[in-house]
């Protein structure tokens, strides 16, 4: 008798719903602040089709799950993002496109990649874009989420588009970065207040790397040459292109804003990897670098265990780059595994008290039990637990209108509960994180584990292009 493992990605709460709906008036747990108002929108991959081969949690099509808040009232929608590889799909009825973990088929008549807009969010210039690393963003409307299409800054866009471009609060300037697996390995962009992209300049690295996220401050832009590297030689002797190099240091290079190759300082660390940053900043000849750090990852084998590898769980750590001495100082701010950092924005490239991460569970697959906030002031952390059999994500800071203080808001993200198979929207006091959320919203629907989201303000909505 032979049985079938079922891909872990396609099972359980990361398995994808198929029907798109708008239902409004939401069940809620508790009350929502009358002075939340806006939309929680969060990206996750969600294939509208069988997939081919080996399916990674990387691949799925872009779905958008969207809390839309206003008078203690909350509906919802979910609606894919209609790249042009899931409008082509969507015609074929099926898949055409493999996946990351699966080698090309001969029989895609399409020599693109596919975009999926699967990732991250970002809001800038009266504009929700949804971002997928290797490609253009895609605009979105709100509050209907209905896809507008690739934006590339009238025809300026020339590199691949980061998931995690960096606003500037105090500037409105967008600072995003494209890697590539072929020479120039990495373009750097700045984009104005008004979304005129400005300036693209190559920085040279030795070879290609996977460079997820970055960070700014107020002066400077520092990128992470990890060694998470690509290499057509190792695919020629069918190896691996992509693989972590544990003997291969990891490189920080700072750059001022609106620099360039000429004028970027690389500083080394121990071999590492990291996804995502909380924040960066400067402090007298130091610049302050705070991100989850893994010690290795395998996330992009074709072992289909995920996690195995304790490497791979990210704890938060900081580095202090001295521009003056040269040295860096790599320091590990807690030992608790966790991912998904975020901030009050408004602190983005600042000195920040606050940050918030998504706990890990002990678990192979990437399960989130909590949400830890940290008070950098007080070197002290409080936990909030979703509860027995609860997964969430990312916990994204919403601020209260008109707040002072840098923690006084909200944090929100999806919990699903295990046993009910149930899906909800969690509102947490960001000042009581401790306590038991001030509103659940019920969703009528599963809504699957997914990366990250954004909070579209009243004022934003009201704005939107």
């Amino acid at each position: 008798m032979t049985t079938t493992a079922v891909n872990p990605y396609l099972d359980g709460n990361f398995a994808p719903v198929r029907e798109e709906i708008t239902p409004t008036n939401l069940k809620v747990i508790g009350e929502l602040p009358p002075d939340l108002s806006g939309m929680f929108v969060r990206n996750g991959p969600n294939p509208q089709f069988p997939p081919i081969g080996n399916y990674h949690w990387f691949d799925g099509d872009g779905m958008l799950h969207g809390v839309r808040i206003n008078n203690g009232k909350a509906q919802y929608r979910n609606r894919y993002i209609r790249t042009r590889g899931f409008n082509i799909e969507r015609e074929a009825g099926k898949a055409i496109w493999t996946g990351l973990m699966e080698p090309s088929r001969g029989n895609n008549p399409y020599n693109f990649p596919k975009n999926t807009a699967n990732t991250a969010l970002v809001w800038h210039d009266g504009r929700l874009l949804a971002l997928w690393e290797g490609g253009e963003p895609h605009a979105i409307e709100v509050p209907s989420l209905e896809t507008s299409g690739a934006y590339t800054y009238n025809s300026k866009l020339v590199s691949a588009f980061t998931a995690h471009p960096k606003v500037d609060a105090e500037t409105g300037e967008m600072m995003f970065f494209g890697y590539s697996f072929a020479p120039p390995y990495l373009k750097y962009s700045v984009v104005s207040a008004k979304g005129e992209l400005l300036r693209t300049v190559p920085i040279d690295l030795p070879m290609g790397v996977m460079m997820h996220d970055f960070a700014i401050t107020e002066h400077y832009t520092i990128f992470m040459d990890l060694p998470l590297t690509f290499s057509m030689v190792r695919m020629q002797q069918g190896k691996p292109p992509l693989m972590f190099e544990r003997d291969r240091p990891s490189r920080f290079g700072i750059v001022p804003r609106h620099g360039d190759n000429s004028n970027i300082r690389w500083f080394e660390s121990p071999p590492c990897y990291v996804f995502h940053t909380l924040n960066a900043y400067e402090e007298g000849d130091e610049v302050v670098l705070v991100a989850c750090r893994m010690s290795s990852t395998s996330v992009l084998t074709t072992d289909m265990t995920p996690g195995e590898n304790e490497g791979d769980a990210g704890r938060l750590y900081q580095w202090r780059f001295n521009l003056s001495t040269g040295t860096v100082k790599e320091e590990m701010l807690d030992d608790a595994p966790s991912d998904f950092p975020r901030l009050n924005e408004q602190r983005m490239g600042r000195p920040m008290r606050y940050g918030y991460t998504a706990k890990m569970a002990n678990n192979p697959m990437p399960l989130f039990e909590g949400v830890i906030k940290y008070d950098f002031k007080n070197g002290k952390s409080e936990t909030h637990e979703f509860g027995r059999g609860r997964y969430g994500g990312e916990a994204v800071f919403v601020p209260r209108p008109d707040a002072t203080a840098e923690d006084d808001g909200w944090l929100m993200t999806f919990v699903h509960d295990d046993e009910a198979d149930t899906s909800e929207l969690v509102v947490v006091n960001a000042q009581d994180v401790t306590s038991e959320p001030v509103a659940r919203v019920l969703i009528p629907q599963r809504v699957p584990y997914g990366f990250h989201g954004a909070w579209v303000s009243e004022e934003q909505l009201s704005a939107s292009v």
